[in-house]
């Protein structure tokens, strides 16, 4: 059963697609955009946080400005004795941060990984309430300005969406970020079908929903109809390795299936059993993409498929 908030703004939005359709758009727009306070995290993000306290104290903390505030970018270099070989930016996804991401970050320090990681604007240590593909893919720019090239860039769920948009050089007025190698981790591959959910969500009317992808269109400088992942990685032969899982309930399995067919740069990873969240921490995951991400090891644009947990 919908939530009471949830049926009033459902309920308002409604009325508004008659009435005032272009407000509505925007409105909603707006909607997508808000982050929850990271300083009020979830009892459940706030231990992940307090766990991770020893791990981050282990990073060099970089504050830089991009167009939508200060991004923080966490440095994390090999071990002591371990030789530096190769250069990785890790982003999270939607409503997490960092320090999700430290089983992945310390399977690749051990590699040799010098590991940059970044907090989304609205995330983490990062500064505002909003996030959206444009000042994902800007704050990705500035880091890479930074601290790049890179040998991979890897993101989770969103954060392989601005990943894909950043290397391709989707948003005008942003150069694209070089980097030899791209993972994504159960990352979206249609941002129409996304904002499509979000209006059904909200019970965006034809008018407003059009006016929504207008607001899109606005801060991206392309119509909504562009960012479609398989579309983009189809004419950027960037190797590619796609890890999903097929019991993903936020990302269906579908998308993951569609960056597969985009071309023979892509290689496909099931991985099965870990869900959404759970696969970044997944151990043949870790390996999986540590493997992917040293320079030294080679390529493989195939299709493969990762048994539960141990395979790589």
């Amino acid at each position: 059963m919908a939530s009471f908030p949830l049926t009033v703004i459902r309920g308002a939005f409604g009325i508004a697609d008659h009435l005032i359709p272009r407000l509505a758009g925007r409105a909603a727009f707006e909607l997508f955009c808000r982050t929850r306070n990271p300083n009020r995290p979830p009892d459940r993000e706030r231990q992940v946080i307090e766990r991770a306290v020893p791990f981050m104290a282990e990073a060099r903390h970089h504050r830089l400005t991009a167009r939508s505030g200060c991004v923080a970018v966490h440095e994390f270099r090999p071990p002591h004795g371990v030789a530096s070989t190769f250069q990785v930016l890790v982003i999270h996804g939607w409503n997490s941060r960092t320090e999700h991401m430290a089983p992945l970050i310390e399977t690749m320090r051990a590699r040799g990984g010098r590991v940059f990681a970044l907090d989304l604007p609205g995330h983490g240590w990062s500064s505002g309430r909003r996030l959206n593909l444009a000042t994902g893919v800007d704050a990705t720019a500035t880091a890479a300005q930074w601290f790049g090239p890179f040998d991979a860039i890897v993101g989770h769920s969103f954060g392989g969406a601005v990943a894909v948009n950043a290397v391709v050089g989707a948003i005008k007025g942003v150069m694209p970020v070089e980097a030899a190698r791209l993972a994504l981790i159960a990352a979206p591959n249609s941002m129409p079908s996304f904002f499509d959910g979000f209006g059904r969500m909200l019970n965006l009317g034809p008018r407003a929903q059009t006016a929504l992808a207008g607001e899109v269109a606005r801060i991206a400088g392309r119509p909504l109809s562009e960012f479609v992942g398989a579309d983009q990685l189809s004419r950027c032969a960037i190797p590619t390795l796609v890890v999903h899982a097929p019991d993903d309930k936020e990302v269906p399995a579908a998308h993951a299936e569609a960056y597969g067919q985009a071309g023979p740069h892509i290689r496909l990873v099931w991985a099965h059993g870990l869900g959404h969240r759970r696969i970044i921490a997944g151990p043949g995951v870790l390996t999986t993409i540590a493997d992917f991400a040293a320079p030294t090891k080679p390529v493989q644009p195939v299709h493969g498929r990762m048994r539960r947990a141990d395979a790589a």
